[in-house]
């Protein structure tokens, strides 16, 4: 298998860039430093479409390494032949591979292996060639052996019935048809199951007596769908038409011949004991692993963002951490994320002091100058959103507002390890309040000291496979830490782990070295225990020293470039001084006007290299996340009953799911705009149209104020884009991978029944 060959056509890539990727990832680079240091070598792919590339890779690797296990297993037997080689090397999939081995491995006690056991195995060779036979029944009398028991001519046929039934089912070509039918043909059929009396039952209602067809099945449904049969509320089959199947397995097993009916019985019970029950476990397991891996794509798309916020800098914060009977917990930090004061105050029920926690607030705002507040959105959130609104309200204090942020984790990092060795004077309650806190002034670097299953920006998290799960987020998180850039000097232990080539050991040892002597210089890297030269390559670019020696040492451009950075700065009469102060603007124009890949080839560097190594040193220091917008501050609160359909308002984007997004607009309750509603364009998912922490102006199209519903519009808001001809797709499937997906998986029906929309809004909120 050329696998360069293969990717290059999967990924839209030219042989070279995908023969270049496999090295690099063969030769232990990360996926971080691939993209951003070695763009000539691999055309420009960003980190996503590397690590689906990598993902890809590792799965072609294990189904050679399969490969070459069943071939020398089918050897060991003195089986093998040119044809099963040629029928193994065609297989592009482990299920493929699998059924080629089914024949050859060892199984357990089966009827058939009974009947061969017992010598009709000769006999089933008769029937199975389905030549002429005069005489049926004194062909099988010849196979009587009651020692063997085989007591009667009819327990001879049934027997090699069994072993004709078991080589049906064994044959790799029709399961593969068989397969597709049921994808292609083959319905889900759900209904109600178990007790009466079982608490969770109404919440898969919607799932009671309901079918589809399994090629239009979204993956929300077939993961709410396994989940109500886990809870065993709901029962699911596959249906097919079961004579379309036998018509399949007549055409390629069955000729003219007096065995007629015989094969005939054969083929029935092949399909009905053998062959269907095994391909529905297949079926069905294929499309849960589709689900599971599209259920953590939405992690890893909603997570991307959350990490990239935009930090709040320069503002003396006050985290509050919402609670009932214990209060909420208060913490004032600076801009530099040092805690200055803390407190609890009762503002919620029982309680319901808000005089007197009013006035505890504002004592400190005052004191402090505190001009954004951040609320946790878990227990007591509403009451303590009304309650800051009010105050706030009632200050006069300009500029001063709050934002509601995501608490998911705060309590399991304020109760870790790390946290008591961060704050060890502190109190849980505390801690979580000074996270809440850091969650604005910096979300990346917070949000990096939680396990990211916790960060909870998906659904059926639960449900996943926790290993794929946990790779997959690591993965998002690697990618925003080494995008973003590391101060070598301040970074936390938890922070450095996911630098590039570092590891949570050598991390901690870069903290022990810095205590002793501080970074001045990304060469004393190579100073620190444990890390090689071939850690420092990985690492060196993604660690920042702001009053470093070199100003260099401040930027991303790689050590293994500053001889080509120096040559260029002193080519066009500039020096490390002129970046430091500023005073290079206007040098990429001029590189341009000489010829970017005159200059390029002059410093002996790739064009992407030179663009990168410009945009770099023209604003050393520079942070991505400043491009993208700040997170939108609220002074006042609406309440629910005040909605009316007609209403246009603002909201942030909060999470993003199959079927469409829930945007916070200032009413507490998170409304719903269905995929339906996002867009004039058609699109396939609503990830292409929105993400995580977006601005959106949304229209109000219902308000259900007993059940706490809201349903939005996008498109319908003034001044929404008009449709396009042709539409066009934005975001991840403008990449070649996802249109290549797209095609294969051909177009889903992701529309839901406004029952069901509905229904799935109450039950996040019930949960």
């Amino acid at each position: 298998m050329d696998k360069a060959l293969q990717l290059s056509q999967e990924f839209g890539l030219r042989y070279e860039y995908a023969a270049n990727i496999i090295r690099l990832i063969d030769e232990g680079n990360t996926i971080p430093f691939i993209a951003r240091y070695r763009k000539e070598m691999h055309g420009g792919c960003d980190d996503q479409v590397l690590r689906e590339f990598a993902d890809r890779l590792t799965y072609l690797n294990n189904l050679i390494n399969r490969k070459e296990e069943i071939r020398a297993s089918i050897e060991g037997q003195g089986k093998w032949t040119d044809e099963l080689a040629a029928a193994l090397e065609a297989a592009q999939t482990m299920t493929e591979a699998e059924d080629i081995y089914r024949p050859y491995k060892q199984k357990k006690k089966t009827r058939a292996s009974v009947a061969v056991e017992r010598g009709l195995e000769p006999l089933a060779d008769i029937i199975w060639a389905q030549g002429e036979c005069d005489d049926i029944a004194a062909l099988a009398e010849s196979f009587v052996d009651a020692e063997k028991g085989v007591e009667t001519a009819a327990d001879a046929i049934s027997g090699a019935k069994d072993i004709i039934a078991e080589r049906i089912s064994d044959d790799a070509e029709l399961r593969k048809k068989l397969r597709e039918m049921l994808h292609s043909e083959g319905e889900l059929v759900v209904r109600a199951a178990g007790e009466e009396d079982n608490p969770k039952r109404g919440i898969y209602e919607t799932y009671n007596d309901f079918r589809e067809k399994v090629r239009t099945l979204p993956s929300h449904r077939i993961l709410a769908i396994n989940r109500g049969e886990k809870d065993e509320c709901l029962k699911a089959v596959i249906e097919l038409d079961t004579e379309l199947a036998l018509n399949e397995i007549r055409k390629a097993f069955l000729k003219n011949s007096p065995f007629n009916a015989i094969m005939e019985e054969a083929i029935a019970d092949s399909y009905d004991r053998l062959i269907f029950p095994s391909v529905e476990r297949e079926v069905r397991g294929e499309l849960t692993d589709k689900a599971d891996e599209q259920a953590i794509k939405m992690f890893e798309v909603n997570l991307r963002p959350l990490l990239m916020q935009p930090p709040l800098k320069g503002k003396v914060i006050m985290g509050f951490d919402p609670g009932y009977r214990t209060g909420c917990k208060i913490a004032v930090i600076d801009e530099n994320g040092n805690v200055l004061d803390h407190t609890v105050v009762y503002p919620t029920p029982p309680r319901n002091d808000t005089e007197r926690s009013a006035a505890e607030l504002m004592r400190l705002i005052k004191k402090y100058g505190v001009r954004v507040i951040s609320i946790g959105n878990g227990t007591a959130s509403k009451e303590s959103e009304i309650f800051i609104a009010d105050m706030i309200g009632k200050s006069g204090i300009d500029g001063l507002g709050y934002i509601v942020v995501n608490e998911a984790g705060a309590s399991v990092y304020s109760a870790s390890k790390l946290a008591a060795e961060e704050f060890p004077e502190f109190d849980v309650t505390t801690r979580s309040a000074v996270s809440i806190a850091r969650r604005l002034l910096d979300p990346l670097a917070e949000l990096i000291k939680i396990d990211v299953k916790s960060i909870g920006v998906g659904q059926y998290q639960h449900d996943m496979p926790q290993k794929r799960l946990t790779e997959v987020l690591e993965g998002v998180v690697e990618d925003c830490v080494n995008s973003v850039g590391v101060d070598l000097n301040t970074a936390s232990q938890s922070l450095l782990s996911y630098v590039s080539g570092l590891n949570s050991s050598v991390a901690k040892n870069i903290v022990e070295y810095r205590k002793v002597k501080p970074f001045t210089r990304r060469s004393q890297l190579m100073e620190v225990p444990k890390l090689g030269p071939k850690a420092f390559e990985q690492c060196a670019g993604f660690l920042r020293i702001p009053s470093g020696e070199n100003v260099l040492d401040n930027t991303a451009v790689h050590p293994e470039a500053y001889g080509a950075a120096e040559k260029l700065l002193a080519e066009f009469g500039l020096d490390d001084a002129a970046v430091r102060e500023g005073r290079i603007k206007g040098l990429a124009d001029k590189v341009k006007a000489r010829g970017t890949e005159a200059v390029a080839a002059q410093l002996g560097v790739g064009v992407p290299t030179l663009t990168d190594m410009l945009k770099e040193m023209e604003k050393p220091g520079r942070d991505v996340r400043d491009e993208l917008p700040p997170p939108v501050l609220r002074a006042d609160l609406m309440d629910l009953k005040d909605l009316k359909p007609g209403m246009e308002l603002t909201g942030t984007v909060r999470n993003v799911i199959d079927f469409g997004a829930f945007v916070d607009i200032g009413v507490h309750q998170d409304g719903l705009v269905h995929i339906s509603e996002i867009s004039n364009n058609y699109i396939k998912h609503p990830s292409e149209a929105l993400k995580v922490g977006d601005v959106v102006k949304v229209k109000v199209i219902g308000v259900d104020t007993d059940k706490k519903r809201i349903s939005l519009s996008i498109k319908q808001a003034s001044g929404a884009a008009p449709r396009t001809e042709p539409p066009r797709r934005e975001r991840r499937d403008d990449r070649p991978r996802d249109r290549q997906r797209a095609e294969r998986d051909g177009r889903e029906n992701r529309r839901q029944s406004l029952d069901e929309m509905l229904k799935a809004l109450q039950n996040k909120y019930r949960k």
